[in-house]
């Protein structure tokens, strides 16, 4: 055995705080989730600091808010000048390995202008050897299904569900089973690739899986997409007052709920808890093949964003809503862990998993990093002078032609107690939530009597943002464009 761990950061996508079955959802069915946190700890206060994808992995994988690396949207560059995860475990000794995708965008200042990684989004993190590479084009997993016999000339039809297939009454569009069979799937797809590169890796080693689902498209294989009747579904959250102008644009951007009727958002709950259900499964496949070496392994599983999934009439993860940004956090250190089972309520941060894997792995935590290592509810169950609120960005300057606002002032940040909300914008007046009569936020508040404390906390937390010549540029298949505000140069969505 090593003196140094092995460290697996597992990250799954657009993953709701509260579909596990561990944290009392009434349909989602994760056991191999479940049996893991009863192993290790499970943070159920945990939030994101920012979305969508590229924002939210900027933070998670640089242990920094949105104000001060300036990753706005996905395809906002990542400035060079920061560190990250794997560049200081690269530095303490480790080959960061990656099998998945980071969504960061590269610097433009470090390569030529002609450079084809400044048409994506999808770069790898620096300081990672890139073991499989899974972008949005999903490739590899293409070539990997090939393979096995399939006929991968119209890529698209691995990407919705069965055509020709009778819906049965009740069920909606997304309940067709894929084309492609349970064990086809690219999680796993994912996690055989990990499986077989596991017994060549030499220990110590650092391992980044980045697993695709439950993100959309909404489809799922046989048997999963039977698993959930759109009837049993829990009720969505109403749209509550719109009584704000940020929440009628909500509405008005919808992001691919305006056409659901009741059926196809309960049918497509019912999906997405079955693609839950399948990954829990190939989890449990991957949490078998560390088995062997779990006694000198950390293991931390989050995701980079939760999903609206319907509440607020909405679906995606953009805006404020904690349905779009509280996730699971689930840790186990290595050995027999002093506090398994522990359910820590108190607020938790992405920004918290860089220190906390430097921490176990016996590494220097970089002064650029804002959040704080975990390690002492792992170790003792319990942090002093831990925070009492939690903290996160939402910056829309993509939405500037829709808002009519000017570049710096599309953007919004939050300050979320247990019993109150507060969002305060750059452009619009403020609301406050009073999360103890009001927990669904259906009801807005513009005046309160905690308003004006509030206000004040959140901006003693948010510094003036870090001045940077990078924030207004996106990487876009046409090439790096220059946001110039609402009349200028924005991208098409």
């Amino acid at each position: 055995m090593t003196h140094r761990p092995n460290v697996l950061l597992v990250t799954l996508d657009q993953w709701r705080g509260d579909c596990l079955s561990a944290a009392g959802h009434p349909m989602v069915q994760t056991p191999n989730l479940d049996a893991f946190a009863a192993q290790g700890v499970r943070f159920n206060a945990h939030y994101v600091q920012a979305s969508p994808c590229g924002p939210s992995r900027a933070s998670l994988l640089t242990g920094t808010y949105q104000h001060t690396n300036r990753v706005v949207f996905n395809g906002t560059p990542l400035a060079a000048d920061f560190t990250n995860v794997a560049l200081e475990a690269r530095a303490g000794g480790y080959d960061p390995q990656l099998f998945g995708y980071t969504d960061i965008t590269v610097d433009p200042r470090t390569v030529p202008d002609d450079d084809p990684s400044l048409l994506t989004y999808e770069g790898p993190l620096p300081g990672f050897t890139v073991a499989l590479d899974l972008r949005d084009d999903r490739e590899a997993w293409y070539q990997w299904l090939e393979e096995r016999g399939h006929d991968i000339s119209d890529r698209e039809r691995f990407l919705r569900p069965s055509e020709g297939e009778e819906i049965p009454e009740g069920r909606g569009s997304s309940w067709p089973p894929t084309v492609f069979s349970a064990d086809e799937t690219e999680t796993a797809f994912v996690v055989d690739k990990f499986i077989e590169a596991l017994q060549e890796l030499p220990e110590p080693w650092f391992v980044h899986v980045s697993i695709y689902r439950p993100h959309p498209p909404w489809t799922v294989p046989a048997p999963y997409n039977e698993w959930h009747d759109p009837a049993e579904v829990p009720e969505a959250l109403p749209v509550g007052d719109l009584n704000h102008p940020f929440l009628e644009e909500l509405q008005e951007w919808k992001f691919g709920g305006d056409a659901k009727g009741d059926r196809e958002r309960r049918q497509v709950q019912a999906t997405y808890y079955a693609m839950i259900a399948e990954v829990d499964h190939q989890m449990g496949r991957l949490f078998a093949a560390v088995q062997p070496v779990e006694d000198h392994t950390v293991v931390a599983v989050t995701s980079d964003h939760g999903e609206l999934l319907g509440d607020h009439g909405l679906f995606s993860k953009l805006g404020f809503h904690d349905q779009a940004f509280h996730v699971p956090l689930l840790v186990r250190t290595p050995g027999v862990n002093p506090q398994a089972g522990l359910v820590v309520n108190q607020f938790t941060e992405n920004v918290d998993i860089m220190p906390t894997l430097l921490d176990l792995a016996g590494l220097p935590t970089p002064s650029q990093c804002q959040g704080r290592s975990l390690r002492p509810f792992l170790e003792d169950g319990t942090a002093q002078g831990w925070r009492t609120s939690t903290h996160w960005e939402f910056d829309f300057r993509v939405f500037a032609r829709q808002v009519g606002l000017p570049l710096e002032e599309c953007h919004l940040m939050v300050e979320r107690t247990h019993n109150q909300k507060v969002v305060s914008f750059g452009g619009y007046p403020s609301l406050f939530f009073d999360l103890t009569a009001d927990p669904g936020e259906q009801h807005p508040l513009l005046a309160h009597p905690g308003l004006s404390q509030a206000e004040a906390s959140l901006a003693a937390w948010r510094p003036d943002p870090v001045l940077s010549e990078l924030v207004n540029r996106l990487a876009t298949p046409r090439g790096m464009i220059t946001l110039r505000g609402p009349e200028g140069d924005l991208p098409d969505l």
